[in-house]
């Protein structure tokens, strides 16, 4: 079946709530994108929240990359196979379709075979010149993610508008959404993308997503569904942080405490996503009035944060008197 992108679906259920202003900072702290094999990444969320995206096929280098030539990328809007579309005798367009809003500019270095090989797959269906265009698009989507965001969102627009009948379009936009801090929007394209393809989608980015709208309740209930009943590993660990950000934000520290106690909270293991886990449980703790209790945990958290990820020293140093 061929597109050409132009009709995306939009999502009836877009969310209208206003961004709660205490968290507009969190969006600048976030975690590099997951690897290109599909791995998941962790999402921690403490006082100064680390934001992750979880996005198939990117990795924090951004894509691979091989110096191609590409064709049939028309940046004013690609034309139909067989012609220019439906005209009438007088030369007047038949397609009533709206205009496309105008796209940002795509730099002539930047290739669609740059995309990940899966990703690109799943824009078979379009037409090979809009395919490449959307193909593009999510490469500086990619690119710009820590830069720019705000740009990084306006490129992952524009390929929802070639391609929103494409999920893993849909995904994207509503991740690089989350990372610019548009919770209402990402939420609404990650529902979009976990209808249309299926699967319990990014949980945890969907409950943070509810957090950041001032909607903590939300975020729990996300995390009683029975798709999150059906989370192991990283994906469980990851919702249980936002959950238990969730219930600090209601004042329920104590139940923040319980949720993140599993058998997980393991001091021998180090990475980046078990001092994630560990500086929750002690940011728990420590709002929970178990000062002692957070100070060994932050120290564990330090002590398993090889990549530097969090401020785990510093804030043991803070609760020593150090700092």
């Amino acid at each position: 079946m061929t597109s050409d992108g132009g009709d995306a679906d939009r999502d009836t259920n877009q969310e209208t709530d206003a961004t709660a202003g205490d968290r507009d900072n969190a969006a600048a702290k976030r975690f590099p994108v997951a690897a290109q094999t599909g791995e998941r990444g962790d999402v921690t969320d403490n006082g100064d929240r680390n934001r992750r995206e979880g996005e198939r096929g990117w990795n924090d280098r951004g894509p691979k990359r091989r110096d191609e030539g590409h064709r049939g990328e028309d940046r004013g809007g690609d034309r139909r196979r067989g012609g220019d579309g439906g005209r009438t005798p007088g030369g007047r367009s038949m397609d009533r379709r709206p205009p496309r809003p105008e796209e940002p500019d795509l730099p002539d270095d930047v290739q669609a075979s740059d995309l990940d090989l899966t990703i690109r797959r799943d824009l078979l269906s379009l037409d090979k010149g809009n395919a490449e265009t959307v193909a593009r698009h999510l490469v500086m989507a990619a690119r710009l993610l820590d830069d720019d965001p705000g740009l990084a969102l306006a490129h992952a627009r524009a390929a929802r508008q070639r391609a929103g009948r494409i999920a893993v379009v849909r995904e994207t936009a509503g991740v690089v959404a989350y990372h610019a801090g548009e919770w209402a929007e990402a939420l609404s394209e990650l529902r979009t993308a976990r209808r249309m393809s299926g699967g319990s989608g990014l949980l945890a980015v969907m409950a943070d997503c509810e957090r950041g709208l001032g909607r903590p309740e939300r975020a729990i209930e996300l995390g009683r569904s029975e798709e999150a009943r059906a989370l192991r590993g990283d994906e469980a660990t990851e919702l249980r942080i936002v959950v238990a950000g969730a219930r600090m934000d209601l004042g329920q520290y104590d139940q923040a405490v319980v949720t993140l106690q599993t058998n997980d909270l393991d001091p021998a293991r180090t990475g980046s996503a078990a001092a994630r886990l560990f500086y929750a449980y002690a940011d728990a703790l420590v709002a929970a009035g178990r000062t002692d209790e957070g100070l060994t945990w932050f120290l564990n958290a330090a002590a398993a944060d090889l990549d530097g990820d969090t401020d785990a020293e510093e804030r043991a140093a803070e609760l020593t008197g150090d700092a």
